[in-house]
């Protein structure tokens, strides 16, 4: 007998009772849940005189309309604000605990959801909202789920669920500088389409998958329903556990000791038999730009925009043409010429504490191009604020020109102040590039933090992997600090951007393409205008 999949073992470990139709009632052990698509559940309850049936299994916060800038005025508009106080109410009648405005714990809540602990291997976890894959990078299966489903889970903490098949996408191989979780996951989009995982859950492995962080692993995780998924697993290793020990709503104590070893079974037996298996190799991966409006339609940065003519699938050219056409450029333009007007930093995909930092270690020192309107970083949760605060990373973006703002999903879409006016073209950490998703006419590229920063001193999509460290001004000693220790980072305050030549590069190369030849990455070789960095492998084996 074939041994069992992570997520075999997760369903399995859940199933109630199964039906006749192959449906099943599976348990859910935790709900997260936020302003947009909890009022009407709350309401059926109120109706049927339903109470919550585990009110410890949910936890809610605010995220997807709370303002980032302003927080004293409040909510200008109605509807938002209905939303909030509607949910403030809801949970304060049932009993249910809220991180609300104003509490630090307040954030995004993919990104409170595992900064709490609420987050464990072995869980089912779901949220009305599409990113809920997020939380599978700790072994738990996480789906997203709609307003009724979210009503039943609260009446019942159960749900009626059919079991997908399983993919495993195992990528091996060593990341190149300047290549992150965000490029993997969207040279797998990439190469196997946003239709590529329908009617699965995709667990990631390899030794490239092992390598990340668990901020890493949530992005991989967040961006599979991108490829079609119902779910992105990751298996428990010591890299989560380490992650977990110590959070508010982890186990403590002895009962930390038995989850510990408990927690150990949630990967796959050696001998698991999947649906289907890719295989990529780190190692040739890039960093990756979309350029359309859709998280398939990406390159790598040396690349260039793609020709549709050279697409055979009718359905899939007129698409291109059309993305084309939204997105206001034409086929054949290299990635690094494409101007832009804004740059937001965040989101439930790249908005945890080593995203910020990735992105400051980039922006140290330098300056915004003048052609960029705007560049904002929305920290994911006010614990990545205040941690981020504590490091300096925000003197760091406010020397350099960017907005430090407060939590929320900010330009993530247009639900909230936060938006695109029509023609604007954003490098985005987010996970979706959709029409209109930022703001009306928006024009949406994905990329990681530190492309997004480097693109916000360029003013165009530059390689990071080209931009050379800025040298650091050493501190003239006093008689006062001569044999006083180093400061903490926090106390020590950045030195003021000069002019350097760096500077004057990026500031001579944010020019639209037909007015000036914009900077050029070091590498001179020319790559394939339309090909992603990567060559999977599928095979289909019968379990």
């Amino acid at each position: 007998m074939a041994g069992k999949t992570l997520y075999d073992k997760l369903w399995e470990s859940h199933v109630v009772c199964t039906e006749s139709d192959g449906s099943a009632l599976l348990y859910i052990d935790r709900q997260l849940l936020h302003e947009v698509t909890s009022p009407q559940a709350f309401e059926g309850l109120r109706l049927s005189g339903r109470e919550v049936w585990r009110k410890g299994a949910n936890l809610a916060t605010a995220d997807h309309n709370v303002p980032t800038t302003g927080l004293e005025k409040g909510i200008t508009d109605p509807i938002a604000r209905l939303q909030i106080e509607t949910l403030d109410r809801n949970c304060a009648e049932y009993g249910i605990t809220e991180f609300a405005m104003g509490d630090e714990r307040q954030g995004v809540v993919h990104v409170m959801g595992p900064e709490q602990g609420a987050t464990l291997p072995g869980m089912t976890i779901v949220c009305g909202d599409s990113h809920t894959a997020t939380h599978g990078a700790f072994g738990a299966l996480a789906f997203g789920i709609g307003t009724s489903e979210v009503e039943h889970a609260l009446a019942t903490q159960c749900l009626v669920q059919r079991k997908s098949k399983s993919m495993l996408i195992k990528i091996d191989g060593t990341l190149g500088e300047g290549v992150t979780a965000k490029d993997i996951i969207l040279a797998i989009i990439g190469q196997i389409g946003t239709a590529g995982g329908t009617g699965y859950t995709i667990e990631f492995s390899g030794s490239a998958v092992r390598a990340l962080s668990m901020e890493g692993r949530m992005t991989l995780c967040n961006m599979a329903i991108e490829a079609g998924a119902r779910a992105g697993l990751i298996a428990v290793d010591d890299t989560t556990t380490t992650y977990l020990k110590g959070r508010p709503m982890a186990p403590t104590g002895k009962h930390w000791d038995e989850a510990r070893i408990s927690w150990k079974d949630f990967t796959s037996d050696a001998d698991a038999v999947f649906d289907a298996v890719i295989e990529l190799d780190a190692t040739v991966i890039k960093p990756q730009v979309s350029w359309g409006t859709s998280p398939e339609m990406v390159v790598a940065i040396d690349g260039n925009v793609p020709n549709p003519s050279d697409e055979k699938d009718a359905v899939k050219r007129d698409g291109m043409e059309r993305a084309l056409n939204y997105m206001g450029l034409k086929a054949g333009t290299p990635i690094t010429e494409i101007v832009l007007d804004k740059i937001f930093i965040g989101s439930c995909t790249n908005g945890r504490i080593e995203d910020l930092r990735a992105a400051a270690k980039v922006a140290e020192g330098r300056k915004l191009a003048t052609n960029i309107k705007l560049a904002m970083v929305v920290p994911g949760s006010g614990l990545v604020k205040k941690q981020a605060e504590s490091e300096g990373l925000d003197r760091i973006f406010r020397d350099a020109g960017f907005e430090w703002r407060d939590p929320g999903c900010s330009m993530c879409l247009a639900m909230n102040a936060d938006r695109l006016e029509s023609g604007e073209r954003c490098a985005s950490t987010s996970n979706r590039n959709f029409e209109g998703r930022q703001g009306f006419g928006g024009r949406t590229h994905l990329v990681s933090p530190q492309m997004a920063a480097a693109a916000a001193i360029a003013g165009h999509f530059i390689d990071v992997r080209t931009l050379k460290a800025v040298p650091k001004a050493e501190p003239k000693p006093t008689a006062t600090d001569a044999s006083a220790p180093s400061p903490a980072p926090r106390a020590k305050k950045p030195q003021p951007a000069t002019p350097k030549p760096a500077a004057t590069k990026a500031k001579a190369a944010v020019s639209p393409p037909r007015e000036a030849t914009p900077q050029k990455p070091v590498a001179t070789k020319k790559p394939a205008a339309t090909k992603a960095p990567t060559t999977p492998r599928k095979r289909t084996t019968t379990p």
